[in-house]
């Protein structure tokens, strides 16, 4: 018998409910914050992935050369494609841009709790917007985008950082900006590596004066105020050039806090300089999505990539994102309960008395199909109690009774499955009927 290959999943009937259920309410989210759906390829030119992050990347790739001798791979995210979407017209295009997509992407990596080789995923990105309004805009979509299952401020946390102010913080130390990238990506990993690892890293670029720095880098990570955070740039004997940079960059924090304020968002927001987001293309905000006990992966992340579609061959334009993944997702909505029972799609089901009444029951049928509502009925001749039964199963909330005595009366008997209740009309006046039960 032929398995799946590992780290992909088949969607039976009942997942495939839950995952469009899932589905359903991210493009619900965002369309309520007025971003309009695209879609890409899922295979792409390799080089879109090594422009983007590198040759580093072709190890986490599915990857391989075409009928046509062309180097390609299954997309393992959106965003490149969607950079090269926007540079191919961005002339054209009336900016700011709020664009979704929810689409599946592949990365060939060891499969664990929460990580697949496939998964489904939300992506919401604004174009054209350099101001703390997109940035709080995007971030209103993320937190959105969790609640509308019904999780709360208790279940979840935005922690946000910000790219630019390591980078003007490090230069203080002597980094540069292609040094800054490789600091980062250690900071990144600081919650998951051992602290003398980290520091052996860090060695390399601060030399002798590795602890003292990783003591202040450790102090910056600890802080959860903005005002904690001024006084600790006021400890430091910054240059003047720095200092500046990072003054400028706290009135663009006090921007953003005014906006989560006035979206009344700031229950859902922790400062936390120890997110730094490890690809480098990242510019300036960055944030991440945490169930709080610890127990899953990240949720979600994102942040703002000014120059990603200006190296992809596009004009320069600033860019603000995230990703949501339906993994991890899924499983936090398991563990809180927050999942619908979905039964099955029906919401009619006819019950046939017999084959001289089949004939009035599939004109009906068919009729009803028509004007949108999901019908089902059985294929056999069956009894009255075992067609109830399979329309229980179904999940149908009406049943139709074409009986003998029903189809010689031009009438139908109308079962509600959840109350018992029944009723008798005309058949003619069955479409209002319904109309009333189904708007209730």
């Amino acid at each position: 018998m032929f398995e799946s290959l590992p780290g992909f999943r088949e969607f039976y009937p009942d997942q495939c409910a839950v995952r469009n259920h899932i589905f359903k309410h991210w493009k619900k989210a965002a369309i309520s914050h007025s971003f309009s759906e695209y879609d890409v390829p899922i295979l792409e030119p390799l080089d879109l992935y090594i422009e983007k992050s590198g040759e580093e990347i072709i190890g986490q790739l599915f990857n391989f050369k075409d009928k046509g001798g062309r180097d390609v791979a299954l997309r393992p995210e959106l965003t490149p494609s969607l950079a090269r979407l926007i540079a191919t017209r961005a002339a054209s295009l009336k900016k700011p841009l709020k664009w979704f997509c929810i689409g599946e992407n592949f990365r060939y990596e060891r499969p664990q709790k929460g990580r697949l080789r496939s998964h489904y995923q939300l992506n919401a990105d604004i174009f054209g917007e350099l101001g703390a309004s997109a940035d709080a805009e995007l971030i209103a979509l993320c937190i959105r985008a969790l609640t509308i299952f019904g999780l709360k401020a208790d279940d979840f946390v935005i922690r946000l950082s910000d790219r630019n102010i390591w980078v003007d913080y490090l230069a203080h130390f002597g980094i540069n900006d292609k040094q800054s990238i490789e600091v980062l990506a250690v900071i990144d990993k600081l919650e998951r590596e051992d602290r003398e690892h980290s520091l052996k890293k860090l060695k390399t670029y601060f030399g002798k004066g590795t602890e003292d720095v990783f003591e202040k880098i450790e102090t910056l990570i600890s802080l959860r105020t903005l005002e904690d955070f001024r006084s600790f740039i006021l400890s430091q004997s910054l240059v003047d050039s720095n200092r500046c940079k990072i003054e400028a960059r706290l009135v663009e924090w006090e921007k953003l806090f005014d906006h989560f304020n006035a979206l009344q968002l700031t229950p859902y927001i922790q400062i936390d300089f120890g997110i730094v987001r490890g690809l480098a293309y990242y510019t300036g905000f960055v944030f991440e999505a945490f169930e709080k006990s610890g127990k899953f992966r990240s949720l979600a992340g994102g942040g703002r990539y000014d120059h990603l579609v200006e190296k992809l061959g596009g004009p320069k334009l600033s860019a603000t994102g995230f990703g949501m993944g339906d993994v991890t997702l899924t499983d936090l909505l398991n563990e809180k309960e927050l999942l619908p029972h979905i039964n099955g799609t029906t919401s009619i089901y006819v019950i046939i008395g017999g084959e001289v009444e089949r004939v009035k029951a599939l004109t009906s049928i068919s009729y009803l199909r028509g004007q949108g509502y999901a019908v089902d009925y059985s294929f056999k001749n069956i009894s009255y109690g075992k067609q109830f039964k399979l329309a229980n199963q179904s999940g149908a909330q009406l049943a139709l009774i074409y009986g003998a005595k029903e189809v010689s009366e031009n009438k139908v008997k109308i079962h509600d499955l959840s109350t018992g209740c029944e009723s008798e009309l005309p058949d003619n006046e069955l479409k209002f009927e319904l109309k009333r039960y189904f708007e209730k």
